[in-house]
């Protein structure tokens, strides 16, 4: 990484949603220190990706609130909360007509108002910093499902966001390309980047992450360091999963 990234503390208090008759999240409290990584776990449909989705208001919750460096930010401009919060989905969601640091710059130009020169050596750096500097002028279909992933990563950076959501960023990627962006994501965590990381990926939330959240039926079931989740997970429903999983 080419500079620390001074991260923002995130925290999310009995956040409740519901989606038509599914009470998807039920009182959910998460916590995440100023430039440090929470890794969110659990089965399918637990209301992992929903609650990512909460915390940057792509979805409003119906009770609760969401504080970023201690105040809330639910009154705030969703624009403007969206350049202080970096999202990489499943799905890399890149501009198929434009080239790599033409995705990358737009939304320093749009959103952060930098001139067209500014923008590009602004996605320029955030390019070398995911390790793709040489691809600046490609599409994206001429792109790996990794390098794409890597790009969308650069955008969400370039933005210059004090903490990065990550929901399953690996999951739609083939074996062999998973281990480089898990990789990036390990590097911004060291770099001071705050991070919530909803992941499949065992070994990243043992190794990377400063604590675990694990999420069952729309609850947090259990919260701690990964030494504590792992080795000595506190219910049944928590020992089940990573019977699964391990």
């Amino acid at each position: 990484m080419s500079e620390t990234t001074t991260g923002a503390a995130l925290t999310g208090t009995d956040l409740h949603l519901t989606l038509g008759n599914n009470h998807v999240l039920r009182g959910i409290d998460i916590h995440v220190d100023a430039g440090r990584t929470a890794t969110v776990i659990g089965p399918s449909g637990s209301g992992k990706s929903t609650l990512l989705r909460v915390l940057n208001r792509l979805y409003e919750p119906d009770r609760g609130d969401v504080l970023l460096d201690g105040k809330s930010v639910l009154t705030e401009d969703p624009d403007r909360l969206r350049q202080r919060i970096g999202m990489v989905f499943q799905q890399f969601n890149l501009f198929p007509h434009m080239t790599v640091v033409q995705n990358v710059a737009l939304g320093p130009r749009k959103l952060r108002g930098l001139s067209k020169e500014a923008a590009r050596a602004a996605a320029i750096e955030q390019l070398e910093i995911v390790g793709l500097a040489e691809k600046a002028n490609a599409r994206p279909a001429n792109l790996s499902g990794g390098q794409q992933q890597r790009v969308a990563i650069a955008r969400a950076l370039a933005m210059r966001p004090q903490i990065m959501f990550f929901d399953e960023a690996t999951s739609a990627l083939d074996p062999e390309l998973v281990k480089g962006v898990l990789a990036l994501m390990a590097e911004l965590a060291s770099g001071g980047m705050s991070m919530v990381v909803v992941t499949h990926e065992m070994g990243f939330a043992r190794s990377v992450s400063d604590s675990v959240v694990f999420m069952d039926a729309g609850q947090v079931v259990e919260t701690g360091t990964p030494d504590a989740l792992f080795e000595d997970a506190q219910t049944d429903r928590l020992r089940r999963f990573l019977s699964q999983v391990l």
